[in-house]
């Protein structure tokens, strides 16, 4: 351990803001990965590829994130994490930005994989930082934020690239970049956040000045794997996040719904956005299943990952309505931004259909959103600190593999359905199909709901027992220096 110093921490205002920080962060990670989507068509005329080869690149981004993040991670366990997140934040704005100035496909994939590079510091660096800034009572709900900063910054994203990127597919990049620029100088002002301060079974060691010094090592990466619960978390992104991956067609699927209807396609473009940003509203719910999930916790060692189960398997009906009810438009040719959100506003209230759909989606998103905060708690709850990081970017890396499947064999099924010409059922139809993927994930939670309470009660002994052996260091310590004080100036 070290050697006692000051542990004054940031203030509550300095802590909070920091919180703030790292939970918009985590957002811009996910705008830039939503940028692409729905840019597809576009992109891939200006340079003269086919869609199915720019959401390839998609695919391959999200694996190299998640490759790059273990890699992250793993440093952020040993050293100190704000230089990393700010650096990764810096890879990955430059990244953004050549993406705005590519003139070819090879150009686009290199910016593309390089932005990719940098976003795998933010997510699974940030992760470790916030659950040391948080406290287990509170984690499901401020995870609920964390996880719903990421899907308000895929929203954001898909509306971003429809409403600038319609005409002119590269704006979006360059304005991206810039917010690139401010993050970083953001991160200069956070809190400086110490490892596993937010843990009760360390409150004495803090209190008596001391740090908690335990790091990770790659002779520890046997016990990560070899814990049960880490298993489960971590192989369910694989079928979870296939599901997901196929859902990044959803702008395509309200594109489709808009061309059969004879728009456009500038004018498709921006329907598109508009409705897959209005129908991904209910992932905001996903703060009330960070909710249950704390208060069931509380009953419950099993609480967190009962709550993904039962939302997980019950979300699935739901998706199916929102695919194949028809979308109803009543918008001119040439219509703005502006004039496709206000009527898809105005729609919610005066056509049943839409509303009928408006309903599926936030149900369905509600459910499936309550995995979000647990995920991310349950990783803390049942790794020690310095674990946290690296098995947050194993389940991510995982998480890529399962998205990147997703996302790549969507164009296949796709294609086994008509492909584009096949309109607008043959993206429901396959987007359906993907939904099967969920049972093994809810099958999987379930399982980590029998064996998280012995894990969590593992990682709290010892912590427990870290914390008696740097005190009882700390007491031996002084006892030595006031002996060695009142031994005689000779020596004697």
């Amino acid at each position: 351990m070290t050697t006692p110093r000051d542990v004054t921490s940031g203030s509550r205002a300095h802590r909070a803001y920091s919180v703030v920080v790292f939970i918009v962060l985590a957002s811009l990670d996910n705008v830039a990965i939503g940028l692409v989507p729905p840019l597809y068509r576009p992109i891939a005329a200006d340079l003269g590829v086919s869609e199915k080869v720019v959401g390839a690149v998609t695919a391959l981004s999200y694996l190299v994130t998640a490759i790059a993040a273990v890699c992250w991670a793993y440093l952020g366990d040993r050293t100190r994490r704000k230089p990393l997140l700010m650096v990764g934040t810096v890879i990955w704005s430059v990244g953004i930005a050549a993406t705005a100035t590519v003139e070819d496909y090879a150009g686009f994939l290199a910016a593309q994989l390089l932005a990719s590079v940098g976003l795998g510091a933010v997510a699974s660096v940030g992760f470790s930082v916030v659950s040391d800034l948080i406290s287990p009572r509170r984690r499901g709900l401020v995870m609920s934020f964390w996880g719903l900063s990421q899907g308000v910054g895929t929203l954001v994203g898909t509306l971003l690239a429809g409403a600038l990127g319609a005409t002119h597919w590269r704006e979006p990049f360059g304005l991206l970049a810039i917010v690139g620029v401010v993050a970083t100088v953001a991160y200069l002002f956070t809190y400086d956040t110490r490892r596993g301060q937010s843990e009760p079974a360390l409150a004495a060691v803090f209190a008596a000045g001391e740090d908690y010094d335990y790091r990770i090592t790659r002779a520890d990466v046997p016990a990560i794997l070899g814990r049960r619960t880490n298993r489960w978390l971590i192989l369910q992104g694989l079928t979870a996040q296939v599901v997901f991956g196929s859902l990044a067609w959803l702008p395509q699927l309200f594109q489709a719904r808009a061309l059969d209807l004879g728009y456009a396609e500038p004018t498709a473009i921006r329907i598109g956005a508009i409705f897959a940003t209005i129908f991904q509203l209910g992932g905001a719910l996903s703060i009330l299943g960070g909710l249950v999930g704390d208060r069931l916790q509380r009953r419950t060692p099993r609480g967190r990952a009962l709550v993904a189960a039962v939302g997980i398997l019950a979300g699935i009906p739901f998706y199916v309505v929102l695919f194949f009810l028809p979308l109803r438009l009543s918008v001119t040719a040439d219509a703005s931004t502006g004039e496709i959100l206000g009527y898809a506003l105005g729609s919610l209230f005066t056509d049943p259909t839409m509303a009928l759909a408006f309903l599926a989606a936030v149900t369905a998103l509600a459910l499936t959103s309550a995995n979000s905060p647990n995920w991310f708690s349950l990783i803390a709850d049942v790794n020690p600190p310095e674990h946290r990081g690296t098995v947050y970017s194993l389940g991510n890396l995982v998480n890529g593999v399962g998205r990147a499947i997703g996302n790549s064999m969507y164009g296949v099924v796709l294609g086994a359905f008509g492909g584009p010409s096949g309109g607008a059922h043959a993206y429901a139809t396959g987007l359906a199909v993907f939904q099967a993927f969920f049972v093994p994930t809810g099958v999987m939670y379930y399982l980590a709901s029998r064996t998280a309470p012995g894990d969590i009660a593992a990682v709290d002994a010892t912590l427990r027992a870290r914390a008696r052996s740097t005190l009882e260091s700390q007491v031996a310590q002084r006892n030595g220096d006031v002996a060695l004080a009142d031994r005689p100036v000779d020596g004697s």
